[in-house]
């Protein structure tokens, strides 16, 4: 028997890598010989740079940028020699973690380090990137990531205007001479998973801003001085497009790399299954295991496990998944591929008890024998 694993993190208590291993180690004590295949799992938020790394036979690598705050943040990212291929998340840069609940404020807040972090994969033969743009702290509109590859975005004495969204009130120009000449060579592939605008009601500073610290009086002003960066932008780049959906991802990120560098926004699910290759290893697998930390009505919508689900029901395979708390309307897993589905905990514990890792490996791996014990018997009774 071939059983293929890719679980999502169980986020506080286990990696993708960790919640498989436990898993398989739960389907060895039914089936000792079977060929059990583990690869990570993530859906282009947290945990997507180890996922990727790992699945693409990466190294990790640290390098010392500006934080979000203006102050030096030591941001870790991927680096895929044999391809060229550096793996990001923004959040390593410019995350929401990364600036106190106090001191946040996406005036001033900046994603200068994001551009560091790609300078830096540049300088190392990268061409290729992956990156994650989920929980920023920021609502510059990507300038900041812009003036660290070398676009000029002046005021109207000629200087680079000042870090984050307050910077954009002062703008009168931008330039491209001092551009990096490799970034014409980059191509980006964006884990994107909302479609917002960058401006109006649906635009990041209405949506997201409250957030990051943003008042009613920040965010009004903000969505202005976004709308006229973006109408300046249009006159010089001609896919500069403020309505695309995604522009308004990760306070403007997505405007910044659609308009300036070679990049597309997909789904974080689809960027992560393609580049592991997971269907490759699924096809020919008798059964498929996916999972997450908690599996709900959102899981249904396309979530990391749902992507899963998806491969394996080309090839008609079952999938079984584990979570570590299942809610009423999970019942929509049913009817997206998952065709049953299993929460791990056996008896009433406490949430920190519950998330302890070695409470959740011998969690995972108790519910997978169980599982498997009883595909076991079915497949006993009806081959006989």
């Amino acid at each position: 028997m071939k059983a293929v694993i890719a679980i999502d993190s169980l986020k506080g208590s286990l990696s993708s890598l960790d919640g498989g291993n436990a898993i398989a180690q739960g389907i060895r004590r039914v089936y000792p010989q079977a060929k059990v295949v583990v690869k990570p799992l993530a859906d282009g938020g947290e945990g997507t740079v180890d996922a990727l790394v790992q699945g693409m036979g990466g190294e990790m690598r640290r390098v010392k940028v500006t934080g979000p705050l203006g102050t030096p943040v030591m941001c870790q990212y991927g680096i895929v020699r044999e391809t060229g291929t550096a793996v990001i998340e923004m959040s390593g840069a410019a995350g929401l973690t990364l600036a106190p609940p106090e001191k946040r404020n996406p005036l001033h807040t900046t994603t200068y380090g994001v551009g560091q972090v790609i300078r830096d994969a540049i300088e190392r033969g990268c061409r290729r990137f992956l990156v994650g743009i989920g929980g920023s702290a920021t609502n510059d509109g990507g300038v900041g990531m812009l003036q660290a590859l070398g676009y000029g975005f002046l005021d109207k004495e000629g200087r680079q205007v000042a870090f984050g969204a307050k910077g954009l009130e002062a703008l009168e120009k931008i330039t491209d001479m001092d551009v990096i000449p490799e970034l014409a060579q980059c191509e980006f592939r964006v884990a994107c998973d909302v479609t917002n605008v960058l401006c109006g009601e649906n635009g990041c500073s209405a949506v997201y801003g409250p957030q990051k610290g943003a008042d009613p009086s920040m965010i009004l002003k903000m969505d202005r001085w976004l709308g006229a960066y973006a109408a300046l932008a249009g006159q010089r780049f001609v896919k500069a497009d403020p309505c695309q959906p995604g522009a308004g991802a990760a306070g403007g990120m997505g405007f910044a790399f659609l308009t300036f560098t070679n990049a597309v926004l997909e789904p974080g699910i689809r960027i992560v299954l393609e580049e592991t290759k997971l269907e490759e290893y699924l096809k020919d697998a008798d059964v498929v295991v996916t999972g997450e930390g908690r599996l709900d009505g959102q899981t249904a919508m396309g979530k990391a496990p749902i992507g899963v689900a998806g491969l394996a029901k080309k090839y008609g395979i079952p999938v079984i998944a584990f979570a570590g708390s299942v809610t009423k309307d999970a019942g929509e897993c049913n009817r997206n591929g998952i065709d049953a589905f299993f929460p791990i905990l056996r008896g009433i514990v406490t949430l920190e008890d519950a998330m302890k890792p070695e409470c959740a490996r011998e969690n995972l791996a108790d519910a997978a024998e169980q599982a498997f014990r009883l595909m076991k018997a079915w497949r006993g009774q009806a081959m006989g």
